[in-house]
């Protein structure tokens, strides 16, 4: 206790300290009563033992346990002040041993009651899972919690855009996607593709998108034109590019549609066949490779690339901005859903449960060891803060009232052994 850190005022009592502190009130009374009682007695008894004998056993009683009460009494006043004020050696222990009982009592607790094996054992007596899974299954629960975040997603957007967080996670989803080969990636996605048969899907799609093509004015009238420069003029007065263009159209669109109602025609075929190719190109050639990574680095190097990046994260937060200022939220009502149901699917399974309990009981137990030095020396430091008579006083009001029966203990032990004592040597000396 330092002149910069003065002692915390001796708080007021509650009900239940109140209550200790008659019981013990009263308690002091009964036993410095007997202790008066057993006084008066000895010295009544032995003013009447010339005349009546048999007073002596009375007064030897009396005697030793007015002894025994004054010595008790003495030992219980000793533990919290001076006897009389007087100063004798030893007494006042409590008060004169409070940086010791601060510093002994921190580490006790630290040691008994925060060493790892008991906490383990204690924490993992709570399901703390289950607890967490009835808390979420509540509706009107999993309601609050979903306000509760998106009133804070305005401001957790607004503190993401001001700091370097939003930057940050863009870089490293930039560095990510650098690190991923896009070869192989292709590759399997597009051999995905073609194991469910949509790249015949696909071949169909083409096939229309060329039919629609060749029956297109303008496509057809430049296709003409370019027939018409080929052909020599005598040709052209026959209108023989006419004919041909009518001839090339339509064996073109009858090819077409016997590709697209044939599943084994040769162009579709050979379509498949140029898609695996390809595949099995993107997965083993080098050069693919080296061209896609090509293709990858200078698509991320474009400014255009991250200016998207951005747009889209603009986009996202007027978005999320607009829906939590909504009455009827579409993010709220599905992140309640959410919780519910999280809350349910963790309620019927034991092994995610047993899971999540082991998680809190490892993170909470490094919690409390990283701790317990310091509750340890908040212990001794609020010990050490208190005043001497806040320190008494609680001690007292605990323990006070047993040590009180001591005082009783004293004399009842003393007074027998002052009889036994008296009888002893009276039959000793008769004979």
């Amino acid at each position: 206790m330092t002149d910069r850190d003065p002692p915390s005022p001796t708080p007021a009592l509650n009900a239940v300290d109140v209550q200790r502190l008659r019981a013990l009130n009263r308690t002091k009374a009964l036993a410095t009563g007997a202790l008066v009682l057993s006084t008066a007695t000895f010295v009544t008894a032995r003013a009447f033992q010339p005349r009546w004998p048999w007073l002596g056993y009375v007064a030897a009683t009396a005697e030793a346990a007015t002894i025994g009460g004054l010595a008790d009494w003495y030992a219980v006043v000793a533990l919290f002040k001076r006897p009389l004020g007087l100063p004798i050696p030893h007494t006042a222990i409590i008060p004169e041993n409070q940086s010791r009982i601060a510093a002994n009592l921190g580490r006790f607790i630290e040691q008994n009651f925060l060493d790892e094996a008991t906490v383990r054992a204690k924490l993992e007596e709570v399901d703390f899972a289950a607890q967490v899974a009835d808390w979420l299954a509540d509706r009107d629960r999993a309601d609050g919690l979903a306000r509760f975040v998106v009133r804070l997603t305005p401001q957790a957007l607004e503190a993401i855009s001001r700091s370097d967080i939003r930057d940050f996670v863009a870089q490293r989803i930039v560095a990510e996607i650098e690190k991923v080969q896009v070869a192989p990636l292709a590759a399997g996605l597009l051999n995905a593709f073609v194991e469910d048969g949509r790249h015949q899907r696909l071949f169909d799609e083409l096939t229309r998108i060329v039919g629609r093509f060749l029956q297109d004015e303008a496509a057809l009238e430049a296709m003409r034109e370019r027939i018409r420069a080929e052909l020599p003029s005598l040709f052209n007065l026959f209108k023989a590019d006419a004919y041909l263009l009518n001839k090339i159209i339509g064996a073109a669109s009858a090819l077409l549609e016997e590709a697209r109602g044939q599943s084994d025609h040769p162009i579709r075929l050979e379509f498949d066949s140029a898609v695996r190719g390809f595949i099995r190109r993107l997965k083993s050639s080098k050069l693919y490779a080296r061209r896609a990574e090509e293709m990858k680095r200078d698509l991320l190097n474009r400014p255009v690339v991250r200016e998207m990046a951005g747009e889209m994260w603009d986009s996202v937060r007027n978005l999320l901005e607009t829906d939590a200022r909504s009455d009827q939220s579409v993010i709220q009502r599905h992140l309640a859903g959410l919780f519910v149901e999280v809350g349910r699917h963790l309620a019927a399974d034991p092994v995610v449960r047993a899971d999540m309990n082991q998680g809190f009981v490892t993170a909470l137990s490094a919690f409390i060891q990283s701790q317990k030095s310091g509750v340890s020396a908040f212990i001794t430091e609020q010990v050490n803060r208190w005043d001497l008579r806040q320190l008494v006083q609680v001690i007292e009001l605990n323990v006070g009232r047993d040590l009180q029966f001591i005082r009783f203990n004293g004399m009842i032990i003393g007074g027998l052994a002052g009889l036994t004592i008296y009888t002893v040597q009276a039959l000793v000396f008769r004979h």
